[in-house]
């Protein structure tokens, strides 16, 4: 299996942190958020790595090389200024990773997570790992019924940004810029998504307040 690292986004709920230092390398812990990922899909025998670049991307270039010093083949999926969105971005790099399903992960999470292993079922274009949904969010994103992600107005679980996709979930895609949010809704509710429930260490560092209370938890 390869891994992609979703790391192109500016940052903009970061700022003014994010005008000089890209999110994904703010350090948490003594170690970027990026980083902390390679070492993660290092450690569950993932070899190759692709990680979109946009905002400041060549600070991440410059930083990660071509990944030797973590153990990996990383490469690079270049967005520029037309920063593409979650699913914008991974149907870029398809050509980079290859026929098989392959590991997704947001850089700007914070996680003690494994990374997950799943076998997708015939008719599953995915699986996406769920965690509760945080005090600060009004509403989760989905619920699991069955193993299987499904929509619901009282919805229990977030997403944590962490997935695994069948290329071939991107066939009816075109190239440009879109998320991937409304091709997970149309999945769940056609039954093509499995998920499960991790309640481990996890936080989404996406504003000042939140990546405060993190280093608060886990230090600097």
């Amino acid at each position: 299996m390869k891994a992609m690292i979703l790391a192109a986004g500016r940052g903009e709920r970061l700022r003014p942190v994010t005008d000089e230092t890209p999110k994904p390398l703010i350090e948490v812990g003594g170690q970027s958020l990026l980083e902390r990922h390679l070492d993660s899909v290092r450690s569950a025998g993932i070899e190759t790595v692709v990680i979109n670049l946009g905002w400041l991307g060549d600070r991440i270039a410059e930083r990660v090389g071509s990944g030797a010093q973590y153990g990996l083949e990383v490469l690079y999926s270049q967005e520029g200024d037309d920063i593409l969105e979650t699913g914008g971005g991974v149907h870029k790099a398809l050509p980079l990773l290859g026929d098989e399903p392959f590991l997704v992960v947001n850089a700007d999470i914070y996680t003690a997570m494994p990374i997950p292993d799943v076998t997708l079922g015939d008719e599953c274009v995915g699986h996406l790992v769920m965690v509760p949904t945080p005090g600060y969010r009004d509403n989760g994103d989905f619920n699991i019924e069955a193993g299987l992600i499904r929509n619901g107005t009282d919805a229990a679980y977030t997403f944590s940004g962490v997935a695994v996709y069948r290329p071939e979930f991107f066939d009816s895609c075109e190239a440009g810029r879109f998320s991937i949010a409304p091709m997970l809704r149309e999945a769940a509710d056609r039954g093509q998504l499995s998920g499960s429930l991790y309640e481990g260490l996890w936080a989404d560092a996406g504003t000042p307040e939140r990546l405060a209370a993190l280093i608060a938890e886990v230090g600097e």
